[in-house]
């Protein structure tokens, strides 16, 4: 009886105080930074425009902080991709690198990020993209996956290594929103 008592004491002790306390004003620091934060999230538009120093990295924030990724990051941008990327997700990328840019025909990157080729662009940038976590654990050899444009990826393992459409996967990194996996070719769509 007394237990009961006791925790009834509490439970209204701690309702009054909660009512109290919403009557006044929140001095609290961190209470202005989120303010803060909040108008400056409504400056841009998007996920990608949300300032987030404590959080593990998203696919864009990681690609961004390569130096073997600023023309994927260009292309990225100039498809409009760069919230979409940004997104809870999970996402899969396979991830060329410059050089892999830089084997293309001369003329074509320059050509795919001008504005009238933007869906061009973003239909190569979508066959790089997979809806889900691809993590090499889990592939299997001659295994399909349907990227998000709608064309299949197929996936080989040779001497322990794994390959996407005939491009080695070179590294593997995790972000907060899935994995990019690096790879040394532009996948074409089919």
């Amino acid at each position: 009886m007394k237990r009961t008592i006791k925790y009834a004491f509490v439970a209204g002790s701690i309702i009054l105080y909660s009512c109290n306390s919403k009557n006044e004003p929140a001095k609290d620091a961190s209470a202005e930074s989120n303010t803060e934060n909040a108008a400056a999230a409504t400056d841009g538009v998007g996920q990608s425009s949300v300032k987030d120093d404590a959080s593990h990295p998203n696919i864009v924030q990681v690609a961004i902080g390569s130096k073997d990724h600023t023309t994927l990051v260009a292309a990225v941008k100039a498809a409009g991709l760069v919230d979409v990327l940004s997104n809870a997700g999970p996402f899969t990328v396979f991830a060329p690198t410059n050089a892999a840019f830089a084997k293309l025909p001369a003329g074509t990157v320059e050509g795919l990020l001008k504005p009238e080729k933007k869906e061009d662009l973003k239909g190569i940038l979508e066959y790089h993209t997979y809806v889900g976590a691809l993590k090499t654990e889990y592939m299997q050899d001659a295994q399909e996956f349907e990227m998000v444009n709608g064309s299949k990826v197929k996936i080989s393992i040779k001497n322990g290594k794994y390959y996407v459409n005939g491009s080695e996967i070179v590294a593997s990194i995790p972000t907060s929103n899935g994995i990019i996996h690096v790879i040394n070719d532009v996948l074409l769509p089919k």
